[in-house]
């Protein structure tokens, strides 16, 4: 955009993620505030007109425009503060402020508590361990996903290491790439290294004398054991980091390169991973439309325990992924498989919990929800480049067996419906 602005690609990420949330604040402005809010402020007629609007949608859906909304009766949520606004009427701010915290404080504690008490204490504690092992499950692999799949291109990429031994060469101009090679007990005589790039070689035991070393780049590569006499380095970036119990003699340094001097050319799996989870994340999309089109027809429990067994079972394939396709594959299958459980949750969660402990029992969840992601994380991505049995076994078990808690949950379609 002109010589005084350049609009990099991370400006572009960052505006592509705003607009989404841009998006929700516009849609906001059309939604109608909460019935219930209404009525703990004494808006009757707002909140009739809400629900009535709520039921014509809902009536001309069904084919069924000729029905009339009617109330019969509307029970005022109670305002467990009422005690405290009446002791405070004649009090300053401040003073008002200090009283209703405590109070405030108290009911959450409350509702919170009867989150825990019958009818919907059963409920509270399976729903925390349907989103616990859904969570655990779903994050942990996200994190290991992406982590084995750069292992298998490191093993693949390693299996075709170049190895030289015992190489004497003298009086050669370096001007191009060295890649993925070793080089043991070399002798290298007045050779010069100008404008290239040493990627992934690994030099061992290897003398340097009188060599001249000028715009060089040295992307995970190292000198291990090796010997510089008599050599020159203008623009590198060869430090200490790199001459592994090295010996440098009578050798200078001069104009060394800063920073990072890596780019996506130099390390395409870092590009990969990214490309990786946007296949995952796009997998979503068919699950998120089956899910919404099916949720009433088979049901909210049928499709929860259904998509998380079926995700157990496809993560458990995982131990015969031996190649990068397959592994992608079966990442794309399970995530448009466990949409569906997160979809189908969402719904029974809400519609389990009666209005006046709905929020906080969401909430309840969604925390456990939190804990579960952090652990899978913890776990699962201690164990990238160690075991893969650990890891699918562990995500498989849980997964099948939160899918066997959530068909336990009541089937809360058919009050909906009436």
């Amino acid at each position: 955009m002109g010589s005084a602005y350049q609009f990099h690609s991370w400006r572009v990420f960052v505006v592509v993620c705003a607009l989404p949330c841009v998006s929700a604040v516009v849609a906001l402005t059309f939604m109608p505030e909460s019935p219930r809010f209404y009525l703990e402020v004494g808006k009757h007629d707002e909140a009739w007109m809400v629900l009535k609007q709520i039921h014509d949608t809902n009536m001309r859906a069904r084919g069924e425009p000729e029905r009339v909304f009617t109330v019969n009766r509307i029970k005022i949520p109670k305002h467990q503060d009422d005690l405290v606004e009446m002791q405070t009427e004649s009090t300053n701010p401040v003073l008002k402020v200090l009283l209703k915290v405590p109070s405030e404080l108290k009911g959450i504690w409350t509702t919170f508590l009867k989150c825990f008490n019958p009818p919907v204490k059963d409920n509270t504690i399976k729903l925390a361990a349907v989103w616990f092992t859904l969570s655990f499950g779903y994050y942990g692999l996200s994190v290991w996903f992406p982590d084995v799949i750069k292992h298998l291109q490191a093993d693949e990429y390693a299996s075709r290491v170049k190895i030289h031994n015992n190489e004497r060469i003298e009086d050669i101009t370096f001007n191009f790439t060295l890649e993925n090679q070793i080089h043991r007990n070399g002798l290298f005589l007045n050779d010069r290294f100008i404008a290239m790039k040493f990627k992934a070689v690994t030099f061992i035991d290897s003398s340097f004398i009188n060599c001249y070393f000028e715009d060089v780049s040295s992307v995970g590569s190292s000198f291990k054991n090796c010997t510089f006499v008599d050599s020159f380095f203008y623009n590198t970036d060869i430090d200490d980091s790199k001459l592994i119990k090295s010996r440098v003699i009578n050798s200078s340094f001069h104009h060394n390169k800063t920073g990072c001097q890596v780019t996506f050319d130099d390390d395409y799996s870092a590009y990969w991973v990214y490309f990786v989870n946007f296949l995952g994340t796009l997998a979503v999309l068919p699950g998120n439309i089956v899910s919404a089109l099916l949720m009433d027809k088979i049901g909210r429990l049928s499709m929860l325990g259904g998509s998380m067994v079926l995700s157990g079972i496809s993560c458990f394939f995982l131990w015969f992924g031996t190649s990068e396709s397959m592994m992608i594959f079966m990442l794309c299958l399970y995530n448009g498989l466990s949409i569906s459980a997160w979809n189908s949750l969402d719904v029974i969660t809400t519609e389990l919990y009666p209005t006046d402990r709905r929020g906080t029992g969401f909430g309840f969840c969604n925390a456990m929800c939190k804990l579960a992601a952090v652990l899978g994380n913890l776990i699962f991505g201690s164990l990238v480049g160690i075991t893969k049995a650990i890891p699918i076994l562990l995500a498989s078990a849980v997964l099948v067996g939160g899918g066997l808690i959530g068909l336990r949950l009541p089937d809360t379609r058919f009050n909906v419906l009436m």
